[in-house]
């Protein structure tokens, strides 16, 4: 059976959304971001991080890895595109999401409500909501007359994206700015997988 370890608090939230959506029975070890450095974490993850799946022995890490691994053995077309193209859709996107988007959304989640109020810098939001207009736009002209990311389906393009956007749901930003990507962002995290994946430990 599959094994995931990470509490869904982490980025470990962004593959129990993607375990639901393929259907997978698998067991979920609530492991929190603290005792990812014990050894017996180490042994799984050497970077002493969550999440990691264990599938039967095949060990697995970091978060976008896991869930297009999970969408490619898994899942189904549309989830996982049937063409080298939506692949690289696939690939595209989710690197897009981690690079482009995230480090500026988990700086203003930290500033907003993960570090001490004595630590945060409201200087370090401003910077970053600046800096993520540039990708915004990017996703927001991308979505012009489309109703997902790659095709006309939802795929794991959609979920991985999604995910890491909804880290500024999360911090409080207005995405209003973007209505398409806002609506299309809503659409995504509205998904039943999703809903069951967030009420995990």
């Amino acid at each position: 059976m599959l094994k995931l370890y990470g509490t869904s608090q982490s980025r470990a939230g962004r593959c129990l959304w993607a375990l639901e959506e393929v259907g997978a029975k698998y067991e979920h070890l609530p492991i929190a971001v603290a005792q990812s450095r014990e050894p017996e974490n180490l042994k799984r993850n050497p970077n002493g991080q969550i999440p990691v799946l264990d599938d039967n022995g095949f060990i697995v890490w970091e978060s976008m890895a896991i869930n297009l691994y999970l969408a490619e053995k898994y899942g189904k077309a549309p989830l996982w595109p049937s063409t080298p193209e939506g692949h690289a859709g696939a690939y595209q996107w989710s690197l897009w999401a981690m690079t482009q988007a995230e480090p500026s959304l988990v700086t203003i989640l930290a500033n907003r409500m993960v570090l001490p109020k004595e630590q945060r810098n409201e200087n370090a939001v401003v910077q970053a909501i600046e800096t993520l207009k540039k990708p915004l736009a990017a996703i927001e002209s991308h979505l012009t007359g489309r109703e997902y990311l790659v095709g006309k389906d939802f795929t794991i393009a959609d979920l991985n994206a999604a995910a890491v956007l909804s880290i500024g749901t999360l911090a409080g930003h207005d995405y209003s700015a973007t209505p398409k990507t806002k609506a299309w962002l809503q659409k995504c995290a509205s998904r039943q997988a999703n809903q069951k994946a967030s009420q995990a430990k």
